[in-house]
């Protein structure tokens, strides 16, 4: 092949995977469906996600194929035309503006990594392709979070330590920690704590998923024609968490929840239709 030829035709590879929407080093999604016990593509789990206003997208913080099987996710649902927004457990609902000044193209990516940081420490190269990517389409991105430091005085003291001030932080909640939420938490994390500091760190739990619910719920009431594709924790994402909220808050509401394979945690072989709909495979 002649330079010029070789020259042209590298450029029209690199301009498909640009158009794309995927990275060159992606590869396409295996996953595991839950309810049928068989494997199937991202294009067919898409389609039974139905009247779903809510898709909750699992991950452990550190594996950057987790990230990429989320883009993916939100890639097939974009390009399926569905109205799509992004929940975020890596910003606080009180950051939105900076969010929506991101979206809006106002805010370059050097500031706008400083207050990632802020948030979520420095990992911001495993999000990066998210973020990009639903900047350049206009895909709105909410944070449901809240602040870090309330999570972790209510783990260490308890919800009662709260001031007025912290709890006007706070969407409105209560803290009922019951016995059957405490034993799903011990399966979930299998924590060897005293039963008072485990109880604290159950009320922490249930602050964080009840608060996510929440700010995810709000922004549905607004944008009602949207799918929320939420991001966060496996822990979080786990229909024992932040879905069960909604589930009690809002008990006709239709989600779907992915969490990735996890060897001895979420696998083939254990998983059931009480944890997800659906896992990763092979990230």
């Amino acid at each position: 092949m002649s330079p010029t030829r070789c020259g042209k035709m590298l450029l029209l590879m690199t301009l498909l995977a640009v158009l794309s929407g995927t990275g060159c080093g992606a590869e396409p999604l295996r996953l595991w469906e839950v309810q049928g016990r068989r494997e199937v593509s991202l294009a067919s789990a898409a389609k039974s996600f139905g009247e779903a206003s809510m898709v909750f997208v699992g991950e452990l913080h550190d594996r950057p194929s987790h990230h990429d099987g989320q883009l993916q996710i939100i890639q097939a649902l974009h390009d399926a035309g569905k109205p799509l927004a992004v929940g975020l457990e890596m910003f606080t609902a009180r950051d939105q503006a900076i969010l929506d000044r991101w979206i809006q193209g106002a805010m370059e990516e050097a500031e706008f990594v400083n207050h990632f940081q802020a948030n979520w420490g420095e990992s911001w190269r495993l999000y990066r392709d998210i973020f990009l990517y639903c900047r350049d389409r206009k895909i709105p991105l909410v944070g449901l979070n809240v602040p870090r430091e309330i999570t972790a005085q209510v783990a260490r003291k308890g919800f009662a330590s709260l001031t007025r001030e912290q709890i006007g932080m706070l969407p409105p909640i209560t803290c009922n920690v019951n016995s059957a939420y405490m034993e799903l938490m011990r399966q979930a994390h299998g924590h060897a704590m005293s039963e008072s500091d485990f109880t604290q760190f159950c009320e922490a739990q249930l602050v964080w998923d009840t608060s996510m619910a929440l700010h995810a719920m709000r922004y549905l009431e607004v944008h009602k024609d949207q799918t929320l594709v939420v991001l966060t924790g496996a822990v979080h994402a786990w229909k024992q968490g932040v879905p069960r909220q909604v589930r009690e808050l809002s008990p006709h509401r239709q989600f779907i929840v992915i969490l990735p394979e996890v060897p001895g945690t979420y696998d083939k072989e254990t998983v059931s239709l009480e944890d997800c709909d659906f896992l990763l495979l092979g990230v």
